[in-house]
């Protein structure tokens, strides 16, 4: 499967990214972190609003992975339905969790106000669309669940989720006003050009290929330079430098492509998505859809880029919007997702001062931004836990640690993750 940008609508209406340069000689920084994406540029940017020196090490450029790739639906919350969430984390944990993610999209969107980040940023709300007995059971459940929590959501009936959204293959959606829609590659450059603008040091075309223990902490090497930190964040997610590879669970890489239709015309604007709220549905193998501001269809389900999705795009679409006819597509471009087992994202302590985050499983821009702003605060001191869970691995030696590190490609490594301590 291909994991192409060269053809991404993303790529080709964001705004220049910030002019950066590979890393070379000797940077001694307090914190240094793997990995120019969501999670990354917010820790950096809050790490150094918070003074701490930083720096960024991305083997590519800003955005390069699935910050710069993803389908820009800035929603509230995890994957899980909150009943769930207690399950597997405890009420307790979960709790938390639930309740910082439930605020995600209010960060995001606080921090785009703040540094007047120029990504498109639409808050007019997202719908969860039902399809099947199974899909309005789901969304009930949903519905249920979260109105116990407060959230302010609306469970939609057939004729008004048909109507918000267009097409009569719905029987329902759970509309969510909290959330909404951005251009996630314009963000992260804009997340970028904020950490700069902060004191934070970034650099790119710059794949890490060692990291080794200091006396007073960590040294980072790239083919040009090094760095040295108190601590690592690996925050690269499903596209990482390095990795852990025994552990009691990994993240399963999953591919998703998307396509970007021509501007569609008044008429059809009129009757796709009126409101212009992003959509994802209930079916196993999901899709997603949304509108950009220059009125183009983005369209987006699971699998690999190439001409077979892109017939099967061109047969859903039709029959979810007649009035599209014969959609034609202008742009098409596909990325990873790092599922997590238990659709959690997970932080590990590999050791002393070494962490790393990753298993998003698609809900990237909300959590990463939140995750990536909770780290900067709990390793300046100013935060005495995080809203995801925290694995404690025991204290293996580093010739232990290291063998557990393996290359897989020249710049490419997998980065599990577990909810386990390693025994």
């Amino acid at each position: 499967m291909s994991d192409k940008v060269c053809n991404s609508l993303w790529r080709a209406s964001a705004p220049d990214a910030p002019s950066l340069t590979p890393l070379e000689g000797r940077v001694d920084v307090e914190v240094v972190i793997v990995g120019a994406g969501f999670t990354g540029l917010s820790a950096a940017l809050h790490l150094a609003k918070f003074g701490v020196s930083v720096a960024v090490v991305e083997a590519q450029e800003v955005g390069f992975g699935g910050s710069g790739r993803n389908v820009g639906l800035a929603n509230a919350g995890v994957w899980l339905e909150p009943d769930q969430l207690d399950k597997t984390l405890g009420a307790d944990a979960g709790n938390v969790m639930y309740k910082a993610l439930a605020a995600a999209p209010d960060f995001v969107y606080r921090l785009i106000q703040e540094y007047d980040i120029q990504c498109e940023p639409v808050r007019n709300g997202t719908l969860h669309a039902g399809v099947g007995k199974s899909g309005l059971a789901q969304l009930q459940r949903r519905y249920e669940q979260m109105m116990k929590r407060g959230a302010p959501v609306q469970l939609l009936g057939a004729a008004e989720a048909q109507a918000r959204i267009g097409s009569s293959k719905f029987n329902s959606a759970l509309f969510d006003p909290r959330a909404g829609t951005i251009q996630p590659l314009a963000y992260a450059r804009g997340l970028a050009d904020a950490a700069l603008k902060e004191g934070a040091k970034l650099f790119d075309q710059s794949p890490v290929s060692k990291i080794e223990p200091s006396e007073n902490g960590w040294i980072l090497y790239t083919e040009k330079g090094q760095v040295h930190a108190e601590k690592v964040i690996l925050a690269t997610n499903a596209y990482s430098e390095f990795g852990v590879k025994e552990q009691a669970r990994k993240f399963v890489p999953i591919f998703y492509s998307q396509l970007a239709s021509k501007p569609l015309s008044d008429a059809q604007l009129a009757s796709v998505l009126p409101n212009k709220e992003g959509v994802w549905d209930t079916c196993t193998v999901m899709s997603s859809f949304r509108l950009d501001q220059q009125g183009r269809l983005v369209f987006g389900g699971m699998g690999g880029e190439g001409g077979a999705h892109s017939n099967w795009a061109t047969q859903r679409v039709t029959e979810l919007f007649p009035i599209l006819n014969k959609v034609e597509w202008d742009y098409c471009w596909a990325g990873k997702i790092a599922y997590s087992e238990d659709h959690l994202p997970h932080c590990q302590q590999l050791q002393k001062g070494l962490f790393s985050v990753a298993g998003y499983s698609g809900r990237g821009i909300g959590p990463g931004t939140v995750v990536g702003a909770e780290l900067a605060e709990w390793l300046s001191g100013r935060r005495e836990r995080l809203s995801i869970p925290m694995t404690l691995l025991r204290d293996i030696s580093f010739r232990e640690l290291k063998r557990l590190f393996y290359e897989v490609g020249a710049h490419t490594y997998h980065l599990g993750q577990q909810s386990h301590a390693l025994d």
